[in-house]
């Protein structure tokens, strides 16, 4: 390759798995979401009881996590001692359970469209949090960019035409929990000295939510269940619907830990588009000029966020290439002295 800023065979191969990872990602996430709605939402199946579902899911993926790993045998499970466990994976689990929770309720009060208008409000939670969490470092070019994502954001949410107070709550507390989670994941991952792939992710915390979700199950929604005698456990429908939540929770695991959490939300703005345009075209939800307007703001930043990362990436390998250049002539040197000591 040339010379002069050009990228390395690596740097070029973790752009494209980053991609591959961020596209992934996108599909199962616009999948989940869909069908979600379509289960929760009373003009289609019917079925509002979001506990309920996100049960399912946890349920579905601690059935199959701990099958691949105690009977297939495809991964090694991973040596957790108590105290890791409670200091590290308890915490991801709460949280994950109650952004879940409060997520998958929003689809009930509000449209699609105006979810994931909400939803990319979350690059500046996470960069806010991660900077916190010292997980990543503070930078004033960084926060005026996810600053302009999201008053791009706030422009195009400025027209909706399905407001409801209620639904907002929701979506916003589960925007915070979930940007926190975020962050948690990353810290578990690369600060407490283990190392976990997506199984082993599901088979500690799937679990974990699910505890969690029972508490507040029992006394919102099972006296409603109790009470509903003519609903059928639909199998297709739930199971269909429960793999493509284990597939997303595998996929989230795997983009988090190969890039980083900021990444996964800023490349979310892309799946918002997707999602708009077809519940615009399909749920036939409305969709103003403000809210394009909105959010072609928002792909500006994301353009800028994307430019100072390659940036980023060209620099970092530079670096490291001068200071392999250095300790080769370090070496190099010691070897000249050291000949010429034994003359």
């Amino acid at each position: 390759m040339g010379k002069g800023g050009s990228l390395s065979d690596n740097v070029i191969k973790n752009i494209i798995l980053s991609y591959t990872y961020v596209s992934i990602w996108i599909f199962l996430s616009f999948t989940v979401i869909v069908y979600n709605k379509y289960i929760l939402d009373k003009k289609f199946y019917n079925w509002p009881f979001p506990i309920s579902l996100t049960m399912i899911h946890m349920s579905f993926c601690a059935s199959l996590a701990f099958l691949l790993i105690k009977l297939f045998k495809c991964v090694e499970p991973v040596s957790m001692s108590r105290d890791l466990y409670l200091s590290s994976v308890v915490p991801i689990g709460a949280l994950y359970s109650l952004s879940l929770w409060l997520s998958n309720s929003a689809y009930i009060y509000l449209s699609v469209s105006f979810i994931q208008m909400l939803k990319a409000l979350m690059p500046v939670a996470v960069y806010s949090i991660g900077v916190l969490f010292k997980k990543e470092s503070f930078k004033t070019d960084t926060m005026i960019n996810m600053v302009s994502i999201s008053f791009g954001v706030a422009i195009a949410a400025y027209g909706e035409a399905r407001f409801d107070t209620w639904g907002v709550m929701l979506q916003l507390g589960a925007v915070a929990f979930e940007a926190t989670r975020l962050v948690m994941i990353q810290i578990l991952l690369t600060s407490k000295g283990i190392t976990l792939n997506p199984i082993t992710s599901l088979y500690y915390v799937a679990p974990c939510c699910l505890v969690f979700l029972l508490v507040p199950w029992i006394f919102v929604e099972y006296p409603v269940l109790k009470q509903t005698s003519s609903f059928e456990f639909d199998f297709l429908i739930f199971g269909t619907n429960s793999f493509c939540a284990f597939a997303l929770n595998l996929a989230v695991f795997l983009l988090v830990g190969k890039t980083s959490a900021l990444t996964m939300n800023v490349a979310g703005v892309v799946k918002d588009w997707l999602l708009i345009a077809f519940s615009w075209s399909v749920i036939k939800d409305t969709v103003t000029p403000i809210n394009l307007f909105g959010y072609g703001l928002a792909f500006l930043g994301v353009a800028y966020y994307n430019h100072a990362k390659l940036q980023a990436l060209k620099a970092k390998e530079a670096e490291k290439k001068l200071a392999q250049a250095d300790v080769e002539a370090d070496r190099l040197l010691e070897e000249k002295q050291g000949e010429g000591n034994d003359k």
